[in-house]
């Protein structure tokens, strides 16, 4: 199966920090398709199932962008300082 992200929405290093995370529970390839991100993912034998995964995958992804342009945004680092 294969999940894609937005490149409006979603930053790629967090996917990558994702298929990092997720990568020893399933085999998985990230590419860089027309206006986003293309992960594909093989369940292992015996293990998760592959839509568990992406949706764990996806869910982690989406925290870390949320993340991201928060320590990187004006406003969160006014937020910080107050």
């Amino acid at each position: 199966m294969e999940i894609r992200f937005h490149e409006e929405l979603y930053d790629g290093l967090a996917i990558d920090e994702a298929a990092a995370l997720y990568g020893p529970y399933a085999t998985l390839a990230v590419t860089r398709g027309p206006g986003g991100w293309i992960v594909k993912i093989e369940a292992q034998e015996g293990g998760a199932d592959a839509q568990v995964i992406a949706a764990e995958l996806a869910n982690y992804a989406l925290g870390r962008t949320i993340e991201r342009s928060r320590a990187t945004s004006p406003a969160g680092d006014a937020k910080e300082a107050a």
